[in-house]
């Protein structure tokens, strides 16, 4: 169920592939910027050690997840290592509806179908330094079996091909910089046009004669 942006607030779209540090750098960016939201999204796996239901994501049931599709309520979807993972509309709108720029964190698949439904978004991808970085960054989480790392890293191989379909690039060499980076284009999407036209009319109409 398709439906149009709100003016006045912007969607961004962040991708990297695992272990670029995509997740530090999002909880950075949100934490300097109150107007911005993060869009929480559904999944078939199940919680792991200290994670919330409704905060990190919503866990669902298989069989809930295929509701929701029938239903038309993901904006995007798309299996991710065997689970599978969505961005409701509902999500997008009540960000929107409060006033704030909502942040979707999703996989190339996702950027694809966002950017069909809702090509007004901004979208940037993460970069790590190189691949052997990226390696040894997986390495050194101690979370993956090294089958696991193995299979993020052949599918990592396959998404940075992908780089030239996003707005934005930023490398995360160092954190500090490419937080900076990221809040840099946030800022930039607030500054559109489209985003800006109901108070740039307002402020025309204290001009008078013709906008």
């Amino acid at each position: 169920m398709p439906r149009g942006p709100l003016v006045g607030t912007s969607i961004i779209i962040v991708s990297a592939p695992s272990g670029s540090g995509k997740t530090t750098l999002v909880k950075r960016l949100l934490a300097s910027d109150g107007r911005l939201q993060f869009s929480v999204s559904h999944t078939t796996r199940r919680p792991r050690a200290g994670e919330i239901n409704g905060r990190e994501y919503f866990f669902v049931s298989p069989a809930h997840f295929q509701r929701m599709i029938a239903a038309g309520d993901f904006v995007e979807w798309a299996n991710v290592f065997g689970h599978l993972y969505g961005t409701s509309w509902n999500q997008i709108r009540q960000a929107q509806a409060s006033g704030r720029d909502v942040l979707l964190d999703v996989d190339v698949q996702g950027h694809r179908q966002v950017r069909r439904r809702l090509p007004e978004a901004v979208s940037i991808f993460i970069l790590p330094p190189s691949y052997q970085e990226l390696e040894r960054r997986l390495r050194r989480r101690k979370s993956d079996a090294p089958e696991a790392i193995a299979r993020r890293l052949a599918v990592a191989r396959k998404e940075v091909r992908h780089w030239k379909e996003y707005d934005y690039l930023v490398v995360n060499d160092r954190l500090p910089g490419a937080v900076r980076s990221l809040r840099a284009i946030v800022t930039a999407a607030r500054l559109r046009r489209q985003v800006q036209t109901n108070l740039v009319e307002k402020i025309c109409t204290t001009f008078g004669g013709e906008r």
